[in-house]
């Protein structure tokens, strides 16, 4: 969705987040932002890990709770790591979120440095495009009570752990059963984290405008174990296997990391919050991916 010029004075308390501990490009590059907002300006406030590389900042610093709370808008400074972070926890808040990049590939976090002013000038200008990401919400349960809960952005797997054997498991969308499976996990992926964890699993690569669901094995023990493509809506059930001589694990966005017992349950579906990612106009995803992955350019005569 494209927005303009209503939106140029939405923007006047701006949080800034990240993570970026022992990276002095990244703490330059959040120097300059600070003396950018300043100039526009913009009431500034720190969450609280990016205020500890700036002693003596004079900013106010809120909890990620209260910038969701109070921001008009939030800047992520870092890679696409600092974006899921500060997804899981801003997307409740529905406050618009924008990066600039300085980490690998940044699919999320698209401004570069060097852009900085001129791709923030427009932001602030109310020229910008917002995409609303959906998110996922996976459960672990055992005798239908939730004991612990975790969120993401691109994706939730299962996985052997750090033991590496295989494990095995019943999957089912939508009450249905689908297969049983072993092999070293499966990962849950959204069209966000399509161009991550899951596309070095073989995986598609899937428009962010899609409402669907990858599921994409990891090393399945069968040649015609390959990716399946659901609705966004589904309800995606596993049932593991046996599994007395290893240790399943499940994770969020490879960051929240939970055991699985023999007796439970994961749940996985679509959250209620999504995240709203503000790109500077215009924004074209093959374009991206073409920047991105090196896909090839036009052919010339």
């Amino acid at each position: 969705m494209d927005t303009e010029n209503p939106h140029m004075h939405q923007f006047k308390r701006v949080g800034v987040v990240g993570r970026l501990e022992g990276n002095a490009q990244s703490i330059d590059t959040l120097k300059h932002l600070i003396e950018y907002l300043q100039s526009k300006g913009v009431e500034i406030v720190l969450e609280e890990h990016v205020s500890f590389v700036l002693p003596g900042h004079g900013l106010h610093v809120y909890s990620h709770e209260k910038l969701g709370q109070q921001c008009d808008l939030a800047i992520v400074v870092g890679g696409d790591g600092s974006m899921l972070t500060a997804a899981r926890a801003l997307a409740k808040y529905h406050v618009p979120v924008v990066g600039i990049n300085r980490g690998g590939l940044g699919f999320l976090t698209d401004i570069s440095p060097d852009e900085l002013e001129q791709r923030l000038d427009d932001v602030l200008a109310g020229k910008y495009e917002i995409e609303s990401r959906f998110m996922l919400q996976g459960d672990i349960l055992r005798n239908g009570v939730s004991l612990n809960r975790g969120q993401a952005l691109n994706d939730i797997v299962l996985s052997a752990g750090s033991s590496g054997r295989m494990i095995e498991f019943e999957l089912y969308i939508d009450d249905h059963f689908v297969y049983s499976q072993r092999s070293n996990g499966l990962i849950i992926s959204t069209p966000t984290g399509s161009t991550a964890y899951s596309l070095s699993g073989g995986g598609p690569i899937m428009h962010p405008s899609l409402d669907a669901v990858v599921l994409v094995p990891i090393f399945p023990h069968t040649l015609t174990g390959r990716p399946i493509v659901v609705d966004g809506n589904s309800h995606i059930k596993i049932v593991p296997g046996n599994l007395h001589d290893t240790h399943a694990m499940v994770s969020c966005d490879g960051h929240l990391n939970f055991t699985i017992e023999g007796d439970e349950v994961v749940h996985v579906g679509k959250m209620a919050d999504q995240l709203d990612l503000i790109h500077p106009s215009p924004n074209n995803f093959y374009e991206t991916c073409r920047r991105k992955l090196g896909w090839g350019s036009r052919l010339t005569g």
